[in-house]
């Protein structure tokens, strides 16, 4: 499937328009159900296929985070080989009560993976609870980026956001 193809596919099956509270706290009259496209075997399988291109070559590890992210970074991962770092909001309270679950951190460098971006909030978040594990984080990859101020939030956090769409690609 090409690009222009994918796009209008995630778009058919994803975009929403209402009232809409994002996690970012802001309010939406247009949104994006990630799990409408995570759930479809064959739009996962593609847009993990056309992700897969966008990773630099330096990665360790991938990190996506819960739960948006873990669908399609392990698609990513069964189509190039790399291991996974599963990366929770916060510690878990009982077994091994970590936040970062799977090989050790110190020293990698891990991609964080995430489904759509609006502030960038919760990639802030987990790469500095990451960085304070020892691990080394300097980008992000994501499926949308809602073009909403996310980007620039992160790069103030010394972290590159790399989209395989923006909000107004898939709008054209």
């Amino acid at each position: 499937m090409d690009r222009i193809t994918l796009a209008k596919e995630i778009y058919k099956v994803a975009y929403l328009t209402g009232e809409f509270l994002l996690r970012s706290g802001r309010t939406s009259n247009e949104y994006f159900d990630k799990y409408q496209f995570e759930s479809n075997p064959d739009l996962l399988a593609e847009i993990a296929n056309q992700m897969s291109a966008m990773i630099p070559d330096d990665i360790d590890y991938l990190a996506p985070l819960e739960m948006g992210g873990i669908p399609i970074a392990t698609a990513i991962s069964l189509k190039t080989g790399l291991k996974l770092v599963f990366v929770r909001k916060k510690a878990k309270e009982y077994g091994t009560c970590k936040f970062a679950e799977g090989p050790d951190i110190k020293g990698k460098k891990l991609l964080i993976v995430e489904d759509v971006v609006t502030s960038g909030g919760q990639i802030i978040i987990s790469a500095n609870d990451l960085r304070s594990e020892g691990a080394i984080i300097e980008k992000s990859i994501c499926v949308i980026d809602r073009e909403q101020g996310g980007r620039e939030s992160l790069s103030n956090n010394q972290i590159e956001l790399l989209p395989l769409f923006t909000m107004k690609e898939l709008k054209r």
